[in-house]
């Protein structure tokens, strides 16, 4: 029985050129990508034509076993270099960070001519704009399908599959580590803190998780995702992002009860104030498909005018998942497959203004920690009465008489900023012993 190597070894020409490729940066993603384009060789060469071969790299270490032999790949200490280099084809982009190095050598690619393949979501939602206008205007391509949700072909979907669609929203849980936490505390009842410290053992969450718990991550995933979805010029700084440090296991108890799921969202959508876009956590009806996206796992969900409700889901980190996306991308490149960065040309994309978090509508949870004393509740209600605040549902909990009683209400559609007017409100009151915990509730 034949193999799979010696099935496609056959099934393409071997007189065509091959890829040349240059890896900047060997760690997880570049090493997965190098190991999968040794092991996958005869699949992907009779897949679109000619074999894809690492010609170049720059790394830190040498020295350091990646699964893959590279010593017949010429090193460069400068990954600036590789866009000089006369034997690589095309850039691969696999530093990280929104600046430097990774920033300078993409830039350089493009002014040589060679197309350039990133996952860095970073420095695409700070400086994409800008880097798809210089790749346009120097008729090469620009690829960064694993930027954003790891191995989910997101970019893909939204810009070629879903091309015919005016996208009216998108939405999706973009960070895993995020949503394993969320995940283990409610199936374990375990507190934030608790849960972090046993992901970042797992290796789940890096030493300083910041950038994933407050939401920065998901952000920056979210502000590509807004751009190709509805034609418009990146705007990372217009997002409005709250990560989820101050979710209890009280909170998704509470939920449960509730009929909701919390899960850390990226969200994207028409309004009549313009595009709204907003990292946060949030309470998903069950009955919700992405409520159930658990673990590690990310989803991304479309909605479109034609084809109705999209939902992509898969894993959305790793060597695995990301090498696929990559190489995906690279595929594309030996096929002569050419689309507009963004979705369309870049000089057409509208101003990236996002429409202001105060104008946003929608319902709400709120926790109270408060003495249970009488006029609570009515100072409460005044409260949320002269801000136009309409509450739905007020549960109370009792508990020990000396000590915070919660107080969960959620309200009825309301705009952001008379809800803030409120809680300002209500967290001057003497009875509420800490500060208000606010959960929005999207009907989705």
């Amino acid at each position: 029985m034949s193999n799979s190597n010696t099935l496609y070894s056959s099934a393409y020409s071997s007189a065509a050129a091959p890829l040349r490729i240059g890896i900047a940066g060997l760690g997880t993603v570049g090493g997965g990508v190098a190991k999968l384009l040794e092991q996958q060789g005869d699949l992907l060469a009779a897949r679109c034509g000619r074999r894809i071969q690492v010609t170049a790299i720059s790394a830190r270490s040498r020295g350091k076993d990646r699964g893959v032999d590279l010593s017949a790949v010429r090193w460069h200490e400068d990954a600036r270099a590789l866009a000089a280099d006369p034997e690589v084809d095309v850039v691969l982009e696999l530093i990280g960070g929104s600046d430097g190095v990774a920033k300078e050598l993409i830039e350089q690619a493009i002014k040589a001519g060679k197309p350039v393949v990133t996952a860095n979501k970073a420095l695409l939602a700070l400086h994409g704009t800008a880097l798809a206008k210089a790749a346009e205007q120097a008729g090469v391509i620009l690829a960064y399908e694993a930027a954003v949700a790891g191995g989910i072909p997101v970019i893909k979907a939204l810009r070629e599959g879903l091309a015919a669609n005016d996208v009216r929203r998108v939405y999706g849980i973009l960070n895993g580590t995020c949503n394993y936490i969320l995940s283990t505390m409610r199936e374990s009842g375990r507190e934030f803190a608790d849960v972090l410290a046993d992901a970042q053992k797992m290796g789940y969450a890096e030493a300083d998780p910041s950038f994933d718990v407050d939401g920065i991550d998901a952000a920056h995933k979210l502000a590509i995702l807004t751009s190709v979805a509805f034609g418009r010029e990146l705007d990372f700084q217009g997002i409005h992002v709250e990560g989820i440090r101050h979710i209890s296991a009280l909170d998704l108890q509470f939920a449960e009860q509730l009929g909701y799921r919390i899960k850390l969202l990226g969200i994207a959508g028409r309004t009549d104030h313009g595009i709204e876009q907003r990292v946060h956590p949030c309470m998903i009806p069950l009955d919700a498909p992405i409520a159930h996206v658990e673990g590690v796992f990310n989803a991304v969900f479309a909605e479109g005018d034609s084809v109705g409700n999209v939902l992509l889901t898969g894993r959305g980190a790793g060597a695995g998942p990301t090498a696929s996306a990559v190489v995906a991308d690279l595929m594309d490149i030996a096929r002569g497959h050419h689309a507009p960065v963004l979705g369309i040309p870049a000089e057409r994309l509208a101003p990236g203004e996002t429409a202001p978090m105060g104008r946003h509508r929608g319902a709400y949870y709120i926790r109270l920690m408060v003495h249970d004393q009488p006029g609570v509740i009515a100072d409460v209600a005044a409260a949320f009465r002269d801000n136009e605040v309409s509450m739905e549902s007020v549960l109370q909990q009792a508990r020990d008489a000396s000590e915070p009683v919660p107080v969960v209400i959620t309200t009825h559609e309301t705009e952001e900023a008379g809800m803030m007017r409120a809680i300002a409100r209500i967290a001057a009151l003497p009875a509420v012993q800490e500060s208000p915990r606010l959960i929005r509730i999207e009907a989705l």
